[in-house]
Protein backbone atom coordinates (compact mmCIF):
# COMPACT_ATOMS: atom_id res chain seq x y z
CA UNK A 1 0.00 0.00 0.00
CA UNK A 2 1.38 3.30 -0.91
CA UNK A 3 0.30 6.92 -0.59
CA UNK A 4 1.40 10.05 -1.55
CA UNK A 5 1.99 13.82 0.31
CA UNK A 6 3.69 16.47 -0.85
CA UNK A 7 6.03 16.71 2.55
CA UNK A 8 6.32 13.35 4.62
CA UNK A 9 8.12 14.11 8.12
CA UNK A 10 9.60 11.67 10.36
CA UNK A 11 8.79 12.26 14.07
CA UNK A 12 6.31 14.27 15.91
CA UNK A 13 8.74 15.53 18.42
CA UNK A 14 10.20 19.28 19.22
CA UNK A 15 10.87 20.02 15.92
CA UNK A 16 8.49 17.92 14.23
CA UNK A 17 5.07 19.29 15.52
CA UNK A 18 6.76 22.89 14.41
CA UNK A 19 7.45 21.90 10.54
CA UNK A 20 4.25 19.88 10.48
CA UNK A 21 2.15 23.37 11.63
CA UNK A 22 4.00 25.79 9.79
CA UNK A 23 4.42 23.89 6.61
CA UNK A 24 0.51 22.65 6.12
CA UNK A 25 -0.05 26.56 6.44
CA UNK A 26 0.13 26.35 3.21
CA UNK A 27 -3.43 24.97 1.76
CA UNK A 28 -2.03 24.01 -1.22
CA UNK A 29 0.35 21.71 0.83
CA UNK A 30 -0.24 17.95 1.74
CA UNK A 31 1.75 17.05 4.93
CA UNK A 32 2.19 14.00 6.97
CA UNK A 33 3.42 13.76 9.99
CA UNK A 34 4.49 10.39 11.16
CA UNK A 35 5.32 8.99 15.04
CA UNK A 36 6.77 6.11 15.98
CA UNK A 37 4.89 6.48 19.52
CA UNK A 38 1.08 7.79 20.39
CA UNK A 39 -0.91 10.14 22.23
CA UNK A 40 -0.13 12.38 24.59
CA UNK A 41 -3.18 13.26 26.17
CA UNK A 42 -2.12 11.61 30.03
CA UNK A 43 -1.88 13.75 33.58
CA UNK A 44 1.47 12.44 33.50
CA UNK A 45 2.22 14.90 30.89
CA UNK A 46 -0.18 17.55 31.68
CA UNK A 47 1.21 17.73 35.25
CA UNK A 48 4.98 19.29 35.00
CA UNK A 49 5.88 17.37 38.15
CA UNK A 50 4.95 14.41 37.04
CA UNK A 51 7.31 13.56 33.89
CA UNK A 52 9.31 10.72 35.95
CA UNK A 53 6.28 8.77 35.79
CA UNK A 54 6.78 8.86 32.03
CA UNK A 55 10.02 7.16 32.50
CA UNK A 56 10.69 3.48 31.41
CA UNK A 57 6.97 3.43 30.19
CA UNK A 58 5.47 2.46 26.49
CA UNK A 59 6.11 6.74 26.31
CA UNK A 60 9.84 6.24 26.25
CA UNK A 61 12.34 4.88 23.79
CA UNK A 62 14.46 3.73 27.22
CA UNK A 63 17.72 3.58 25.18
CA UNK A 64 20.64 3.30 27.31
CA UNK A 65 24.15 3.43 26.69
CA UNK A 66 27.31 1.07 25.71
CA UNK A 67 29.18 1.10 28.80
CA UNK A 68 31.21 4.30 29.87
CA UNK A 69 34.84 3.71 30.53
CA UNK A 70 35.07 7.36 31.88
CA UNK A 71 32.19 6.73 34.28
CA UNK A 72 33.20 3.81 35.94
CA UNK A 73 31.92 1.33 33.30
CA UNK A 74 28.15 2.12 33.89
CA UNK A 75 25.51 1.57 31.20
CA UNK A 76 23.49 5.17 31.43
CA UNK A 77 19.54 4.69 30.98
CA UNK A 78 18.75 7.59 28.38
CA UNK A 79 14.94 8.92 28.23
CA UNK A 80 13.98 9.96 25.20
CA UNK A 81 9.97 10.57 24.32
CA UNK A 82 7.94 8.52 22.73
CA UNK A 83 4.43 10.13 21.73
CA UNK A 84 3.24 13.25 20.49
CA UNK A 85 5.43 15.86 21.08
CA UNK A 86 8.51 13.55 21.73
CA UNK A 87 10.73 15.03 24.56
CA UNK A 88 8.85 17.75 24.94
CA UNK A 89 6.31 15.95 25.95
CA UNK A 90 8.21 14.71 29.11
CA UNK A 91 11.09 17.10 29.96
CA UNK A 92 11.19 19.56 32.43
CA UNK A 93 9.78 22.44 30.53
CA UNK A 94 13.12 24.74 31.25
CA UNK A 95 13.17 27.10 28.27
CA UNK A 96 16.95 28.30 28.11
CA UNK A 97 18.11 29.58 24.57
CA UNK A 98 21.92 29.80 25.69
CA UNK A 99 24.45 32.26 24.79
CA UNK A 100 24.85 34.39 22.02
CA UNK A 101 28.44 32.69 22.03
CA UNK A 102 26.99 29.31 21.13
CA UNK A 103 25.32 30.29 17.78
CA UNK A 104 28.61 32.53 16.85
CA UNK A 105 30.50 29.37 17.49
CA UNK A 106 28.73 27.44 15.07
CA UNK A 107 30.24 29.05 12.30
CA UNK A 108 27.43 28.39 9.85
CA UNK A 109 26.19 30.76 7.38
CA UNK A 110 22.44 31.98 8.58
CA UNK A 111 22.43 30.61 12.15
CA UNK A 112 24.74 33.54 13.95
CA UNK A 113 22.78 34.48 17.37
CA UNK A 114 21.32 38.02 15.38
CA UNK A 115 19.98 35.72 12.59
CA UNK A 116 18.16 32.87 14.20
CA UNK A 117 17.33 35.50 17.59
CA UNK A 118 14.33 36.20 15.54
CA UNK A 119 13.59 32.49 15.00
CA UNK A 120 13.09 32.46 18.86
CA UNK A 121 11.03 35.19 19.21
CA UNK A 122 8.58 33.93 16.55
CA UNK A 123 8.17 30.77 18.42
CA UNK A 124 7.59 32.55 21.74
CA UNK A 125 4.16 33.35 23.63
CA UNK A 126 5.78 35.17 27.00
CA UNK A 127 3.66 36.11 29.93
CA UNK A 128 4.38 38.28 32.32
CA UNK A 129 5.24 42.25 31.92
CA UNK A 130 7.80 44.39 30.28
CA UNK A 131 8.93 40.91 28.39
CA UNK A 132 8.45 42.02 24.77
CA UNK A 133 11.96 43.65 24.44
CA UNK A 134 13.76 39.93 25.30
CA UNK A 135 11.25 37.87 23.86
CA UNK A 136 8.73 36.91 21.39
CA UNK A 137 4.61 37.79 22.74
CA UNK A 138 2.24 36.22 20.22
CA UNK A 139 4.13 32.61 19.20
CA UNK A 140 2.57 29.37 19.93
CA UNK A 141 5.14 28.45 22.66
CA UNK A 142 3.42 29.59 26.29
CA UNK A 143 6.51 30.38 28.03
CA UNK A 144 6.15 32.10 32.01
CA UNK A 145 7.08 31.62 35.53
CA UNK A 146 6.46 29.00 37.23
CA UNK A 147 3.16 29.82 39.27
CA UNK A 148 3.67 28.26 42.60
CA UNK A 149 7.74 28.13 43.10
CA UNK A 150 9.25 26.36 45.89
CA UNK A 151 10.00 28.58 49.17
CA UNK A 152 13.49 27.32 49.07
CA UNK A 153 14.01 27.97 45.32
CA UNK A 154 14.27 31.93 46.87
CA UNK A 155 17.13 30.94 48.78
CA UNK A 156 19.39 29.36 46.24
CA UNK A 157 18.82 32.64 44.21
CA UNK A 158 19.45 34.57 47.51
CA UNK A 159 22.90 31.67 48.17
CA UNK A 160 23.94 33.04 44.14
CA UNK A 161 24.46 36.19 44.68
CA UNK A 162 26.08 35.99 48.36
CA UNK A 163 28.79 34.25 46.94
CA UNK A 164 28.69 36.89 44.16
CA UNK A 165 26.87 35.32 41.13
CA UNK A 166 24.74 38.24 39.53
CA UNK A 167 21.24 38.08 39.84
CA UNK A 168 19.73 38.44 36.01
CA UNK A 169 17.01 40.44 34.85
CA UNK A 170 16.11 37.83 31.86
CA UNK A 171 17.65 34.62 31.46
CA UNK A 172 17.15 34.33 27.91
CA UNK A 173 18.82 37.98 27.09
CA UNK A 174 22.45 37.51 24.57
CA UNK A 175 24.11 36.60 27.89
CA UNK A 176 22.94 33.80 30.02
CA UNK A 177 25.88 34.46 32.94
CA UNK A 178 24.13 34.98 36.52
CA UNK A 179 21.27 32.90 38.34
CA UNK A 180 17.74 33.21 37.61
CA UNK A 181 14.24 31.38 38.01
CA UNK A 182 13.66 29.15 35.34
CA UNK A 183 11.31 30.23 32.54
CA UNK A 184 9.41 27.21 31.46
CA UNK A 185 6.71 26.37 28.83
CA UNK A 186 3.50 25.72 30.26
CA UNK A 187 0.19 27.65 30.21
CA UNK A 188 -1.77 28.66 33.17
CA UNK A 189 0.39 25.94 35.33
CA UNK A 190 0.03 23.19 32.71
CA UNK A 191 2.74 21.77 30.29
CA UNK A 192 3.24 23.25 27.06
CA UNK A 193 4.75 21.37 24.73
CA UNK A 194 5.71 21.24 20.73
CA UNK A 195 2.44 19.16 20.49
CA UNK A 196 0.25 21.86 22.52
CA UNK A 197 1.57 24.93 21.01
CA UNK A 198 1.60 23.67 17.52
CA UNK A 199 0.37 20.70 16.33
CA UNK A 200 -3.52 21.09 18.44
CA UNK A 201 -3.73 24.46 16.55
CA UNK A 202 -3.07 22.81 13.33
CA UNK A 203 -4.97 19.53 13.49
CA UNK A 204 -7.93 20.18 11.82
CA UNK A 205 -6.44 21.45 9.02
CA UNK A 206 -7.66 18.99 5.54
CA UNK A 207 -3.87 19.09 4.80
CA UNK A 208 -2.35 17.37 7.41
CA UNK A 209 -2.43 13.63 7.94
CA UNK A 210 -0.79 12.88 11.59
CA UNK A 211 -0.14 8.84 11.62
CA UNK A 212 0.74 7.56 15.33
CA UNK A 213 2.06 4.03 16.36
CA UNK A 214 4.11 3.86 13.05
CA UNK A 215 7.43 3.17 13.10
CA UNK A 216 9.47 4.17 9.98
CA UNK A 217 12.14 1.51 9.15
CA UNK A 218 13.76 3.63 6.26
CA UNK A 219 13.91 6.16 3.90
CA UNK A 220 13.16 5.11 0.23
CA UNK A 221 16.22 6.36 -2.39
CA UNK A 222 15.77 6.20 -6.03
CA UNK A 223 18.35 7.54 -7.94
CA UNK A 224 20.32 9.88 -5.32
CA UNK A 225 16.47 11.07 -4.37
CA UNK A 226 14.66 10.68 -1.00
CA UNK A 227 11.17 9.52 -2.67
CA UNK A 228 9.90 8.40 0.70
CA UNK A 229 9.29 6.18 3.53
CA UNK A 230 8.45 2.93 4.69
CA UNK A 231 6.91 2.17 7.89
CA UNK A 232 5.33 -0.39 10.27
CA UNK A 233 2.45 -0.35 12.33
CA UNK A 234 0.36 2.49 12.12
CA UNK A 235 -2.84 4.35 13.34
CA UNK A 236 -4.35 7.50 11.08
CA UNK A 237 -4.92 10.82 13.47
CA UNK A 238 -6.35 11.93 10.25
CA UNK A 239 -8.66 15.17 10.44
CA UNK A 240 -9.86 14.35 14.08
CA UNK A 241 -7.54 16.59 15.84
CA UNK A 242 -5.53 15.44 18.80
CA UNK A 243 -8.50 15.03 21.44
CA UNK A 244 -9.48 12.06 19.05
CA UNK A 245 -6.27 10.34 19.74
CA UNK A 246 -5.93 6.93 21.74
CA UNK A 247 -2.51 5.72 23.13
CA UNK A 248 -0.92 4.09 20.35
CA UNK A 249 1.76 2.83 22.66
CA UNK A 250 4.84 0.90 20.79
CA UNK A 251 2.82 -0.52 19.00
CA UNK A 252 4.56 0.67 15.59
CA UNK A 253 7.04 -2.29 15.28
CA UNK A 254 4.77 -5.11 13.93
CA UNK A 255 1.94 -5.14 11.13
CA UNK A 256 2.09 -4.29 7.63
CA UNK A 257 4.15 -2.27 6.35
CA UNK A 258 3.36 1.09 4.42
CA UNK A 259 5.02 3.25 2.10
CA UNK A 260 4.16 7.02 2.29
CA UNK A 261 5.76 8.75 -0.72
CA UNK A 262 7.11 12.28 -1.29
CA UNK A 263 6.26 14.80 -3.72
CA UNK A 264 9.02 17.02 -2.69
CA UNK A 265 11.09 16.08 0.51
CA UNK A 266 11.36 14.31 3.25
CA UNK A 267 12.02 15.57 6.71
CA UNK A 268 14.05 13.80 9.51
CA UNK A 269 12.62 15.08 13.00
CA UNK A 270 13.88 11.80 14.47
CA UNK A 271 16.14 13.44 17.24
CA UNK A 272 19.98 12.95 17.89
CA UNK A 273 19.23 9.50 18.09
CA UNK A 274 16.46 8.38 15.65
CA UNK A 275 17.71 10.26 12.64
CA UNK A 276 21.48 9.31 12.40
CA UNK A 277 19.62 5.52 12.99
CA UNK A 278 17.45 6.34 10.63
CA UNK A 279 19.71 7.62 7.93
CA UNK A 280 22.24 4.40 8.52
CA UNK A 281 19.32 1.87 8.03
CA UNK A 282 18.67 3.53 4.63
CA UNK A 283 22.30 3.20 3.89
CA UNK A 284 23.06 6.68 4.41
CA UNK A 285 26.41 6.43 6.30
CA UNK A 286 30.00 5.62 6.92
CA UNK A 287 29.94 2.91 4.06
CA UNK A 288 32.38 -0.06 5.80
CA UNK A 289 30.10 -0.05 9.04
CA UNK A 290 27.02 -0.42 7.03
CA UNK A 291 28.75 -3.32 5.73
CA UNK A 292 29.53 -4.98 8.54
CA UNK A 293 26.09 -4.21 10.26
CA UNK A 294 24.73 -5.87 6.72
CA UNK A 295 23.29 -2.86 5.53
CA UNK A 296 23.98 -2.31 1.88
CA UNK A 297 25.34 1.39 0.89
CA UNK A 298 23.25 3.83 -0.82
CA UNK A 299 25.72 7.15 -0.16
CA UNK A 300 28.61 7.61 1.56
CA UNK A 301 28.78 10.10 4.34
CA UNK A 302 31.34 9.31 7.08
CA UNK A 303 30.07 11.60 9.40
CA UNK A 304 26.65 10.38 9.77
CA UNK A 305 26.42 9.20 13.76
CA UNK A 306 29.80 10.86 14.59
CA UNK A 307 29.97 14.04 16.76
CA UNK A 308 27.94 12.51 20.08
CA UNK A 309 27.54 15.70 22.46
CA UNK A 310 25.40 15.67 25.99
CA UNK A 311 25.01 17.26 29.01
CA UNK A 312 26.59 15.38 31.66
CA UNK A 313 25.00 16.36 35.34
CA UNK A 314 26.27 15.12 38.59
CA UNK A 315 24.19 16.28 41.73
CA UNK A 316 24.59 16.94 45.19
CA UNK A 317 21.95 15.80 47.43
CA UNK A 318 21.29 16.84 51.44
CA UNK A 319 18.57 16.12 53.83
CA UNK A 320 16.84 19.12 54.31
CA UNK A 321 15.21 19.91 58.33
CA UNK A 322 12.10 21.50 56.63
CA UNK A 323 9.17 19.60 55.23
CA UNK A 324 8.87 22.32 52.59
CA UNK A 325 10.43 20.12 49.42
CA UNK A 326 8.73 18.64 46.42
CA UNK A 327 9.23 14.90 48.37
CA UNK A 328 5.73 15.85 49.83
CA UNK A 329 3.98 16.77 46.76
CA UNK A 330 1.87 14.13 45.98
CA UNK A 331 -0.86 14.20 48.26
CA UNK A 332 -4.11 14.37 47.68
CA UNK A 333 -4.61 17.67 48.62
CA UNK A 334 -1.90 19.06 45.88
CA UNK A 335 -3.23 17.05 43.06
CA UNK A 336 -6.80 18.64 43.92
CA UNK A 337 -5.10 22.08 43.40
CA UNK A 338 -3.43 21.30 40.33
CA UNK A 339 -6.65 19.57 39.02
CA UNK A 340 -9.13 22.92 39.94
CA UNK A 341 -6.68 25.78 39.89
CA UNK A 342 -3.64 24.39 38.81
CA UNK A 343 -1.29 25.53 40.93
CA UNK A 344 0.19 23.72 44.13
CA UNK A 345 4.06 21.91 44.28
CA UNK A 346 2.67 19.37 40.79
CA UNK A 347 3.15 22.57 38.54
CA UNK A 348 6.82 22.21 39.63
CA UNK A 349 9.37 21.51 37.01
CA UNK A 350 11.64 20.26 39.23
CA UNK A 351 14.33 22.50 37.38
CA UNK A 352 12.96 25.81 39.52
CA UNK A 353 16.24 28.13 39.40
CA UNK A 354 19.35 28.08 37.37
CA UNK A 355 23.19 29.45 37.66
CA UNK A 356 25.84 30.07 35.01
CA UNK A 357 29.12 30.62 35.68
CA UNK A 358 32.49 30.03 34.45
CA UNK A 359 35.55 28.17 36.04
CA UNK A 360 37.97 30.02 35.53
CA UNK A 361 38.49 33.67 34.11
CA UNK A 362 39.67 32.07 31.03
CA UNK A 363 36.53 30.98 29.70
CA UNK A 364 34.91 33.18 27.53
CA UNK A 365 31.84 31.92 28.53
CA UNK A 366 29.96 29.84 31.01
CA UNK A 367 31.00 26.49 30.93
CA UNK A 368 29.03 25.14 33.86
CA UNK A 369 25.01 25.32 35.17
CA UNK A 370 23.70 25.01 38.48
CA UNK A 371 20.16 23.72 38.62
CA UNK A 372 18.58 23.87 42.00
CA UNK A 373 15.73 21.70 42.66
CA UNK A 374 13.44 22.22 45.92
CA UNK A 375 13.38 18.46 46.23
CA UNK A 376 15.94 15.34 46.35
CA UNK A 377 16.04 14.63 42.10
CA UNK A 378 17.51 10.94 42.44
CA UNK A 379 18.07 8.71 39.76
CA UNK A 380 16.07 10.62 36.86
CA UNK A 381 12.87 11.06 39.95
CA UNK A 382 12.81 7.37 39.63
CA UNK A 383 13.99 6.50 43.60
CA UNK A 384 11.67 7.24 46.01
CA UNK A 385 13.01 10.06 48.34
CA UNK A 386 14.24 8.61 51.48
CA UNK A 387 12.50 12.50 53.18
CA UNK A 388 13.01 15.62 52.48
CA UNK A 389 15.98 16.90 50.64
CA UNK A 390 17.67 19.75 47.93
CA UNK A 391 19.54 18.95 45.08
CA UNK A 392 21.97 21.34 43.04
CA UNK A 393 23.34 19.59 40.06
CA UNK A 394 26.60 20.63 37.95
CA UNK A 395 26.40 20.78 33.91
CA UNK A 396 28.96 20.41 31.90
CA UNK A 397 27.80 22.83 28.95
CA UNK A 398 30.52 22.21 26.82
CA UNK A 399 32.11 18.83 26.83
CA UNK A 400 35.22 18.19 24.23
CA UNK A 401 34.38 14.40 24.78
CA UNK A 402 32.63 13.53 21.71
CA UNK A 403 31.35 10.12 21.10
CA UNK A 404 28.99 8.57 18.19
CA UNK A 405 26.10 6.85 17.30
CA UNK A 406 26.24 3.73 15.43
CA UNK A 407 24.95 0.12 14.37
CA UNK A 408 24.67 -3.30 15.66
CA UNK A 409 22.62 -5.16 13.08
CA UNK A 410 19.44 -2.98 12.62
CA UNK A 411 19.88 -1.94 16.46
CA UNK A 412 21.01 1.34 17.66
CA UNK A 413 24.44 1.63 19.80
CA UNK A 414 24.30 5.02 21.96
CA UNK A 415 28.53 5.64 23.14
CA UNK A 416 28.58 9.41 24.30
CA UNK A 417 32.02 8.71 25.51
CA UNK A 418 31.88 11.23 28.72
CA UNK A 419 34.70 11.99 30.32
CA UNK A 420 37.32 10.97 28.01
CA UNK A 421 38.18 14.32 28.02
CA UNK A 422 40.57 15.60 30.95
CA UNK A 423 38.85 18.98 30.74
CA UNK A 424 35.58 17.65 31.30
CA UNK A 425 36.57 15.85 34.76
CA UNK A 426 38.11 18.85 35.86
CA UNK A 427 35.25 21.39 35.13
CA UNK A 428 32.66 19.00 36.42
CA UNK A 429 34.45 19.00 39.79
CA UNK A 430 34.86 22.81 39.79
CA UNK A 431 31.43 22.92 39.44
CA UNK A 432 30.54 20.19 42.46
CA UNK A 433 32.54 22.61 44.73
CA UNK A 434 30.59 25.89 44.20
CA UNK A 435 27.31 23.81 44.71
CA UNK A 436 29.46 22.98 47.67
CA UNK A 437 29.55 26.69 48.34
CA UNK A 438 26.13 27.30 47.71
CA UNK A 439 24.91 25.09 50.40
CA UNK A 440 27.32 26.73 52.77
CA UNK A 441 26.14 30.19 52.39
CA UNK A 442 23.87 32.00 54.84
CA UNK A 443 20.50 31.80 52.95
CA UNK A 444 20.56 28.21 52.66
CA UNK A 445 22.58 26.85 55.75
CA UNK A 446 19.30 26.34 57.49
CA UNK A 447 17.86 24.02 54.92
CA UNK A 448 20.88 22.06 54.60
CA UNK A 449 21.12 19.07 56.20
CA UNK A 450 23.26 15.79 56.11
CA UNK A 451 24.16 14.46 52.92
CA UNK A 452 21.56 12.29 51.36
CA UNK A 453 21.95 9.05 50.12
CA UNK A 454 23.52 7.89 47.66
CA UNK A 455 25.57 10.99 48.34
CA UNK A 456 28.21 10.10 50.70
CA UNK A 457 29.63 13.81 51.48
CA UNK A 458 32.76 14.00 48.32
CA UNK A 459 34.66 17.25 49.40
CA UNK A 460 38.34 16.69 48.02
CA UNK A 461 39.09 16.86 44.62
CA UNK A 462 39.49 12.78 44.56
CA UNK A 463 35.97 12.33 46.24
CA UNK A 464 34.21 14.82 44.27
CA UNK A 465 36.13 13.00 40.66
CA UNK A 466 34.83 9.60 41.95
CA UNK A 467 31.97 10.92 42.91
CA UNK A 468 31.55 11.90 39.03
CA UNK A 469 32.32 8.61 37.72
CA UNK A 470 29.91 6.69 39.85
CA UNK A 471 26.90 8.60 39.82
CA UNK A 472 26.59 11.16 37.32
CA UNK A 473 23.60 10.78 34.33
CA UNK A 474 22.35 12.44 31.74
CA UNK A 475 20.47 15.88 31.57
CA UNK A 476 18.83 14.73 28.34
CA UNK A 477 20.77 16.60 25.64
CA UNK A 478 22.06 15.02 23.06
CA UNK A 479 22.60 16.65 19.80
CA UNK A 480 25.45 16.95 16.79
CA UNK A 481 24.75 13.05 15.01
CA UNK A 482 24.06 15.10 11.63
CA UNK A 483 26.70 18.33 11.92
CA UNK A 484 25.39 21.19 10.04
CA UNK A 485 28.06 22.90 7.97
CA UNK A 486 29.62 24.69 4.83
CA UNK A 487 32.50 21.77 4.67
CA UNK A 488 31.73 18.71 2.35
CA UNK A 489 32.76 16.32 5.36
CA UNK A 490 29.22 17.63 7.24
CA UNK A 491 25.99 15.63 7.03
CA UNK A 492 23.80 18.37 6.30
CA UNK A 493 24.56 21.76 4.52
CA UNK A 494 23.70 25.25 6.05
CA UNK A 495 19.94 24.87 4.65
CA UNK A 496 19.84 21.47 6.63
CA UNK A 497 19.41 19.26 2.84
CA UNK A 498 21.59 15.82 3.19
CA UNK A 499 24.79 16.04 1.61
CA UNK A 500 24.64 13.86 -1.70
CA UNK A 501 20.88 12.82 -1.13
CA UNK A 502 18.38 15.22 -2.90
CA UNK A 503 15.07 15.73 -1.13
CA UNK A 504 16.46 14.57 2.01
CA UNK A 505 16.60 17.26 5.27
CA UNK A 506 17.11 16.47 8.97
CA UNK A 507 15.96 18.99 10.93
CA UNK A 508 16.54 18.65 14.47
CA UNK A 509 19.00 18.68 17.42
CA UNK A 510 21.10 16.40 15.23
CA UNK A 511 22.22 19.20 13.36
CA UNK A 512 23.93 21.33 15.86
CA UNK A 513 27.43 21.20 15.21
CA UNK A 514 28.18 22.40 19.08
CA UNK A 515 26.02 21.94 21.63
CA UNK A 516 24.81 25.44 23.38
CA UNK A 517 25.63 26.54 26.48
CA UNK A 518 21.63 26.50 27.62
CA UNK A 519 18.93 23.56 27.06
CA UNK A 520 18.46 22.15 23.42
CA UNK A 521 14.30 21.95 23.57
CA UNK A 522 14.66 26.14 22.59
CA UNK A 523 17.20 26.12 19.49
CA UNK A 524 15.80 22.64 18.45
CA UNK A 525 12.11 24.37 18.14
CA UNK A 526 14.38 27.65 16.47
CA UNK A 527 15.90 25.59 14.08
CA UNK A 528 12.33 24.20 13.11
CA UNK A 529 10.86 27.16 12.87
CA UNK A 530 13.91 28.52 10.23
CA UNK A 531 13.58 25.51 8.50
CA UNK A 532 10.30 25.91 7.38
CA UNK A 533 11.30 28.86 5.55
CA UNK A 534 13.84 27.57 4.42
CA UNK A 535 11.92 24.79 2.80
CA UNK A 536 8.67 26.83 1.92
CA UNK A 537 11.48 29.46 0.62
CA UNK A 538 10.11 32.39 2.67
CA UNK A 539 12.69 35.02 3.49
CA UNK A 540 12.13 35.08 7.44
CA UNK A 541 10.07 35.66 10.14
CA UNK A 542 6.67 37.22 9.25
Amino acid sequence: MSVEYDYVIVGAGSAGCVLAARLSEDPGTTVALIEAGGSDRMLAVRMPAGFARLFKTEHDWNFTTAPQAGLSGRELYWPRGRMLGGSSSMNAQMWVRGHRADYDGWGVPGWSYEEVLPYFRRAERRSGSNRGDVYGTDGPVHVSELRSPNPATALFLRACEEVGIGRLDELNGPSNEGCSPTPVTQHRGRRCSSADAYLAPAAGRPNLTVLTSSHVRRVLVEDGRAVGVEYAGGRDEGRRGRRGARAGGGGGDAGAVTVVRARREVLLSAGAIGSPHLLMLSGVGPADELLAAGVEPVHELPEVGSGLQDHLASGVFLHCPEPITLAGAETTGNLIRFLVGRRGMLTSNVGEAVAFVRTSPAEPAPDIELIFAPGPFIDHGLTPPAGHGLTIASILLRPESRGRVSLDGRDVVIDPRYLTAEADLRRQVAGLRRAGELFATEALRPLAGPPMAPYWGARTEEELARWIRERSETLYHPVGTCRMGEDPGSVVDPCLRVRGIAGLRVVDASVMPFINRGHTHAPTVMIAERAADLIAARTGPA
